[in-house]
Parts: C-alpha cells; structure tokens; sequence
C-alpha cells in the first residue's frame, strides 16, 4: 500500500485553507484526510487543520487490522463527528473564528476494501483498470439542482453559484456524514481532494495522470497540482493519492 498527499497555495490566493494528512497503518492499510476550510483566511485555515488533527488522532488510536467493515465505518464516521464538535467548539470560543467551517473527505484502505466518508464537495476517485469513477456525491448547491434536473452535470460546472455547499464541518453542533465502501483491489488507486484540483480537471484526464505516475505517487500529486496551476485554477490545491501495489 502506498500513499502520498500534497496542498499548495496556489497562484491567486494569499493563503492555504486547504489542509491534508495520509500514511500507513500497516503494509496492507492505509489512510488520506483532505480538508478545504472555509471562513475567512484565519478561519478556513483555523478550521481545516483543526478537522484533520482531531480525525488522523482517533483513526490512529483506534484503528486495528482485524476490524470488520461495519467497526471501521463507526471508526470513521466518530472521527469525522468529534472533528466536527472540535471546529465548531473552537469557533464559539474564539469571534475572529465564529462561523468557520472545512469539508473533509476521509478514506481508510484495508482488507481490500475502500472506506469513504466525506462532507461537503471535496471529492473521491476511483481508479480501477482502465476505468474512474467518483465516489463522492458533492454537499452543493449546483449538485441539488443536477439531482433535480433543473440543470445538466455540464451546465452544473460553469454555474456561477457553484460555490455554494449544502453540508460542512464545524458550523453545526451536529454533522451528517456521507459513507461507502467498495472493492480495493491490486493495482487500484484512489483519489482524494479539495474542489483546487475538481474544478480544473476532467475525469479522463486524471485517469491519465494516474496511469502515467502510478510508481510513483509523490511525482503524481505534484503533476496535478501542476496541472490545476496551468488550467487557470483559482484556488488552493490539495491531492491525496492512496495505491494498492
């Protein structure tokens, strides 16, 4: 199992919002977190990186090679709900903090299985053969109108709202948490990361990128960065990149 992640700044931002964390559990199970915070430059940094300690500590105490399925999905979806309540505790206690907020997508490896849990529009990929696919479904605006057929998956892309996301980490007292699992097997990849990277690239192209770096998962986060910097992107950028070799 290899696993590799990276963020950047970008070209136009002025500082990370984004924040990510990955490794291995074992040679057999590993773990990514992306993070993409939001509420103002302090906040979406404050907010983001506050989720992905909280998360990585409870995976890492409590995750065991010999779990069920069911016992890492509860492992999961804890995780992502104590994040939860510690972004959004440190919000009330701090005012230059109030309203904060992160998406977060969290993907655990193992037992040849994928584990997925995610909030907000920072997505997940699926690399199997010659096929991609995403996981996720995106907390947003646009995406409830796709879901309602008021608007097409392309119109959907270039909406000027599409900013807009329905369900985040921190801003609540409670959050509802997405999950899935499917097969992981020999030779798949999977993708994590924050809408930097989504909106500047399309699924044939990261399906490109994945075969073309698959040795090498450190060369591949920072060739899609790359990428994203020279399609114009906007924002901060966040890859994580998790491979059954």
């Amino acid at each position: 199992m290899r696993v590799n992640c990276a963020t950047d700044i970008g070209p136009v931002r002025s500082s990370n919002q984004d924040s990510c964390d990955c490794g291995s559990f074992s040679p057999q199970s590993a773990w990514v977190i992306v993070c993409d915070g939001m509420g103002g430059a302090n906040g979406g940094d404050v907010a983001s990186s506050t989720a992905v300690r909280a998360i990585r500590e409870i995976i890492l105490s409590g995750f065991d090679g010999e779990m069920t399925a069911e016992q890492i999905k509860s492992l999961m979806l804890h995780a992502v709900e104590e994040a939860n309540l510690a972004v959004y505790r440190l919000s009330k206690e701090r005012e230059e903090l109030l309203g904060m907020g992160t998406t977060v997508v969290l993907m655990i490896a193992s037992k040849g299985r994928l584990h997925t849990a995610h909030v907000g529009d920072s997505r997940a990929y699926l690399c199997s053969g010659s096929q991609i696919r995403q996981l996720t479904v995106d907390h947003s605006y646009v995406q409830d109108l796709v879901n309602l057929g008021q608007i097409t998956p392309e119109e959907a892309k270039n909406h000027p709202q599409r900013n807009i996301i329905t369900r985040v980490l921190g801003v609540h007292e409670q959050v509802q948490c997405d999950y899935q699992e499917c097969d992981f097997s020999k030779g798949d990849m999977a993708v994590a990361c924050s809408d930097g990277l989504s909106n500047y690239i399309e699924e044939p192209e990261l399906l490109s990128y994945l075969k073309k770096y698959e040795k090498d998962g450190e060369l591949l986060t920072k060739a899609l960065i790359r990428h994203a910097v020279e399609q114009g992107g906007s924002d901060n950028i966040t890859a994580a990149v998790l491979a059954d070799t």
